[in-house]
């Protein structure tokens, strides 16, 4: 098969490599699905809403109709596909198939996710974290540049962390390997709170939801800022906000950004004595801009600085930090890699359960 049309979707379909593969990535918002070659390129992308207070059974067979019907402008039909890669976010058992208490679908406890695909598609199931299906992705199709050893943070309303070792996803015995925003960057009894419930998390001090929480808390002492008019705003301040005052030289925003990455190079230092990855990878849609924008160069500046004040020197040297390149495509790009590598017989990757 070789594909050579385009479509007004900005899907990627030029010189596509057979066999394909499907990966599908659960949000709380959003479900995002991508038909990929077998080189890692897109050629179908969509999107389309969780509904997460409803049955997740009717999610999944929306997700297999859409599918179908987009399959069907190509003449391509399911059975073109060799298997689907599934990420979920929250708290799950790898093994069996389970998403668990996910805290942004309030619908979806206990529920078999990757049986119930594989059921109404008919098609083999890969089953795994989103965070470490977007490391997987980086790796397989974005900046991890094909490195064996990676470690993904997605920066977002959480800290996620995904995890590659020798080209395996490290999801652990109990399914909850990667929590990299919950590793302790401060052991002080009355540290911040994270969402989980627990004080002194990297994600309580780096995510976005934190750093809205510490500029509030900086205008409520009485500090001077051009933020201080977006408390006024009904939608109220937000990550986003701070970056562009910060860019357009609000002294307090651009100390609560620069903050943030101390926060992240604490953290880093230990993730990467922990792991010694060949990258570290910087996602999620909290980067100021990324490569392209001089503040969001001066935070991943900020951060390499403290990593490098951390870690041995040596190691600090050898390990590359960088911001990763795929986007919010990462998780599905991911996924679909992961059911290739499993099929291919890849050890240690996400329990498969055939169609």
């Amino acid at each position: 098969m070789s594909v050579t049309d385009t479509d007004g979707g900005g899907d990627v379909v030029a010189g596509a490599c057979p066999p394909l593969w499907l990966g599908v990535d659960v949000g709380g918002t959003n479900i995002k699905w991508g038909l990929v070659d077998d080189g890692g390129r897109v050629l179908l992308r969509d999107h389309l809403p969780t509904y997460a207070d409803q049955p997740p059974s009717l999610a999944i067979h929306r997700v297999v109709a859409a599918i179908d019907a987009r399959l069907a402008t190509r003449n391509w039909r399911r059975s073109d596909v060799q298997g689907i890669g599934l990420a979920t976010p929250g708290t799950m058992d790898i093994p069996s198939g389970m998403i668990l208490e996910p805290p942004n679908l309030p619908g979806w406890r206990h529920f078999p996710v990757r049986d119930a695909l594989a059921d109404a598609s008919g098609l083999p199931v890969a089953f795994a974290n989103d965070a470490n299906a977007a490391a997987f992705g980086e790796h397989w199709a974005g900046s991890g540049g094909k490195l064996d050893s990676l470690l993904l943070l997605t920066l977002g309303t959480g800290v996620g962390g995904g995890v590659l070792v020798h080209g395996r996803t490290l999801d652990g015995t109990h399914s909850y390997g990667g929590e990299c925003g919950h590793i302790i960057i401060d052991p002080d009894p009355n540290a911040r709170m994270c969402g989980c419930g627990r004080t002194g998390h990297l994600e309580a001090y780096a995510s976005a939801t934190a750093l809205v929480k510490r500029c509030e808390e900086a205008l409520a002492s009485g500090r001077s800022s051009s933020l201080g008019r977006t408390t006024l705003d009904p939608a109220g301040l937000s990550a986003l906000a701070i970056g562009q005052a910060a860019a357009a030289g609000d002294g307090l925003a651009r100390e609560l950004v620069l903050d943030t990455a101390l926060y992240l190079g604490i953290g880093l230092a230990s993730l990467i004595h922990v792991l010694d990855p060949a990258i570290v990878l910087l996602g999620g849609a909290m980067d100021f801009g990324g490569e392209s924008s001089p503040l969001g160069r001066e935070f991943l500046e900020k951060i390499r600085r403290e990593v490098g004040l951390r870690v041995f020197p040596d190691l600090a040297g050898k390990t590359t930090i960088r911001f990763a390149s795929l986007g919010g495509d990462a998780g599905f790009i991911g996924a679909a890699g992961i059911a290739r590598a499993a099929s291919l017989g890849g050890s240690g990757l996400p329990h498969v359960r055939q169609g």
